[in-house]
């Protein structure tokens, strides 16, 4: 993901002592991540909750969907923190929400936010989002950070909490995914990992494990996608797009990490500025991932959309034919803005 857009101020040392104070004082903390969670969204929740639960709190980890913790990334459970989003109390003393830049990214549980604020409960938003909302009680946010694994060992940082291997492995696990393999790093985020690694962090087996290894089913439905991929050099403002789509019918057997990464081999397309990706859910419905190399601000197009994002990286979900939603995508590209 794209994190290094924005003008938006740092979250101030106040704010994170505040953050910090609250962490400190739980003894019940239920931390979300967003639906479909990532490396990054999920390996901060799991951090933040290992380093709580070491103070004694009891802690759970869920997200609304899919039902489990998906394939690559159950590595980062080392404790056994993540539950069912049934088991998610109505109403939190405490909810942290990761990597979740607005409600809607938490899907069935964005609920628990609104009663656990209405109950006297506090809610925490730690993000590194274009434009988060700030839905919570009290914020750590810094759109220029990478990751929000990068807000997250700010929080341990003042917390005083130790970075163990298990918690390096988190944070590691969200840097490397959502930098792009550190294409999109700064100096801080190298110091960053050097620190994780310090820890004790495998980088090729951990890196391997959740960008480099498929099941074999992955192979034909990436070909059956590939082949019928199609590119419009005058599209995006005559900047190039390439679109695929995923039809239900070519992802039964894959599982949904395979699915959310086609759109990182459809954005190597050196034609295209613009890359998009349709995967169908359901009949006449649709999530849509949208890419950017460097110059067309895809968050805008996606809000255009009903979603949102960062300005290189974005989605959103949308109902109808896939000509339909894809003469919705042309349209928000044609109105988006060029970034410098």
């Amino acid at each position: 993901m794209d994190g290094h857009s924005g003008t938006a101020a740092e979250p101030t040392p106040d704010e994170v002592a505040a953050a910090a104070r609250l962490l400190a004082d739980a003894s019940d903390v239920t931390l979300l991540a967003h639906v479909n969670p990532d490396a990054d969204a999920l390996g901060s929740a799991l951090a933040l909750g290992r380093a709580l639960r070491a103070r004694g709190a009891r802690v759970r980890v869920s997200f609304g969907h899919p039902a489990e913790v998906p394939a690559s990334l159950r590595i980062l459970d080392a404790d056994g923190l993540v539950v069912p989003a049934a088991e998610v109390p109505a109403a939190a003393p405490l909810l942290v929400v990761c990597d979740a830049g607005s409600l809607q990214r938490l899907g069935a549980l964005a609920d628990r936010v609104r009663t656990t604020i209405d109950a006297g409960g506090s809610v925490l938003v730690v993000d590194h989002h274009v434009a988060n909302p700030r839905f919570g009680t009290h914020h750590v946010i810094d759109e220029t950070a990478v990751a929000t694994v990068v807000l997250v060992l700010r929080l341990l940082d003042e917390l005083g909490a130790p970075l163990d291997l298990p918690i390096a492995r988190c944070l590691y696990a969200g840097l490397v995914t959502d930098s792009g393999r550190f294409r999109r790093a700064t100096a801080a985020t190298h110091l960053m990992a050097a620190r994780l690694l310090e820890a004790g962090v495998d980088p090729d087996a951990l890196t391997r494990s959740l960008m480099d290894t498929h099941p074999f089913a992955w192979l034909p439905m990436l070909s059956e996608v590939l082949g019928r991929a199609a590119l419009e050099p005058a599209a995006a403002q005559g900047l190039g797009l390439v679109h695929a789509e995923v039809r239900l019918a070519q992802s039964g057997d894959v599982r949904s990490e395979e699915l959310d990464g086609v759109i990182d081999i459809v954005r190597t397309t050196a034609e295209a500025e613009v890359s998009v990706v349709l995967k169908e859910l359901a009949a006449d419905r649709w999530s849509v991932s949208l890419r950017a190399d460097s110059k067309v601000d895809v968050g805008a197009a996606a809000s255009l959309c009903g979603g949102g994002g960062h300005r290189l990286a974005a989605g959103f979900t949308a109902d109808g034919s896939a000509d339909d939603v894809l003469d919705s995508v042309r349209a928000a590209l044609e109105q988006a803005p060029l970034l410098g």
